[in-house]
């Protein structure tokens, strides 16, 4: 499904263009093609791949999905995959994004992903003085879109820990905080897997041996870097937070036992004494003196009350009760 397709030059809009006659634009010098598509058949994809060139390795990887974020370069090319998370009625959708860039086109293919860029195009067509640099720039404005992405679905996690965090501390630690907890963890797996593979592939964009086709903003790429790397560090304390949030859950679960085991203890304690002062008289031997006594019976029900209050009060004062 063809999104937007349009020509530029010297970072002014030109043209919307048709599929058709892209190979016209491809042609000049001094202009490019920014293709964008989502969810292409197979057919449409080798179609686009027939007018722009590409590698067919790449366009297999586009084709397939499931892709790891990666930069590789072919010859003048580059192909870049972003993986894009999206929050959907407080759930976290994973989605991906191919984006093939050449001397003169890009083409970005988006697939299980429902936001677009048309807010990253309209970027890009505000600053034409940026985006006369041409196709990198447009590398640039989409990774930095996706990686701005990120930065809700970390808060969005961090406030589900908080909540969580406020449930345990507030006396409701059970086995339902764990399982709240170890999702909380799978989620951030999943943006640790598109946030740590997207860093080691953009560091190949600035310093070192930096593709032709980025080396004129390095300073852009290295900007994505440091937000990437800010996003990892992140994710790896709020893991730790997690893991420590489910250790103190579990902590507090065994005091909820162990003050619940006491408790049990005190209750037996105290009904243990009458049990035996009543058993003991309850024998039916013929020769104990204080079956005949007269004031027996309240003597050993005073024992009682007197036995169990001393032992009520000790107990509550050590907090079993």
């Amino acid at each position: 499904m063809l999104v937007n397709c349009v020509a530029y030059k010297n970072g002014d809009k030109i043209a919307d263009v048709p599929v058709e006659r892209i190979a016209e634009y491809l042609q000049a010098n001094d202009a490019f093609v920014w293709v964008a598509v989502r969810e292409p058949s197979p057919a449409e994809l080798q179609q686009l791949s027939a007018q722009f060139d590409l590698h067919p390795l790449a366009v297999e990887d586009a084709d397939h999905g499931h892709q790891r974020p990666k930069i590789d370069e072919y010859g003048d090319s580059l192909f870049v995959v972003l993986h894009t998370l999206e929050l959907v009625g407080g759930e976290m959708v994973r989605g991906e994004v191919a984006i093939f860039v050449g001397r003169n086109y890009v083409l970005s293919v988006r697939s299980r992903a429902q936001r677009g860029f048309a807010d990253v195009r309209a970027r890009c067509e505000r600053e034409p003085e940026l985006l006369r640099h041409g196709p990198p720039y447009v590398l640039y404005a989409l990774m930095d879109a996706v990686v701005d992405r990120y930065f809700p679905v970390l808060e969005m996690l961090q406030t589900e820990l908080e909540g969580i965090e406020d449930r345990i501390f507030s006396g409701q630690a059970g086995r339902d905080h764990i399982e709240a907890l170890y999702d909380l963890k799978q989620k951030l797996m999943v943006l640790k897997h598109a946030t740590s593979g997207l860093l080691d592939a953009t560091g190949k964009l600035f310093g070192g041996r930096v593709p032709h086709i980025a080396a004129g903003l390095s300073d852009y790429f290295r900007d994505v870097y440091d937000h990437l790397t800010r996003l990892d560090q992140s994710i790896d304390s709020l893991r730790e937070m997690v893991t420590t949030a489910i250790s103190v859950n579990l902590s507090l679960l065994t005091i909820q036992e162990s003050e619940v085991t006491k408790r049990l203890a005190s209750y037996a304690a105290l009904v243990a004494v009458p049990t035996m002062i009543a058993g003991i008289y309850g024998m039916n031997f013929s020769h104990m003196p204080e079956l005949d006594w007269r004031y027996g019976y309240p003597m050993a029900l005073a024992a009682m009350a007197v036995i169990d209050a001393y032992l009520f009060y000790r107990f509550r004062r050590a907090k079993w009760l």
